[in-house]
């Protein structure tokens, strides 16, 4: 089937951004982003997907993928 993982440590590396200072910018808690950042979530607001790629300075594209290969949990 497929599933839809999160690069956001990538972009994170790339813009050299701690979780910290990213979860100030988007506004929600450092446990929370941490969850979106190790993909222990199954959905995301789009308006914090939003405030992600505003604050990286990126689109969704660069952090979410998609593996044909790997199952959903």
């Amino acid at each position: 089937m497929g599933k839809i993982m999160l690069e956001l440590d990538v972009m994170m590396a790339k813009r050299h951004m701690s979780l910290n200072d990213l979860a100030a910018e988007v506004g929600i808690t450092n446990v929370n982003l941490s969850k979106i950042k190790n993909n222990k979530v199954n959905a995301i607001r789009f308006t914090t997907l939003a405030n992600i790629c505003k604050a990286l300075e990126c689109e969704p594209g660069d952090i979410l993928k998609y593996d044909p290969n790997e199952e959903e949990e």
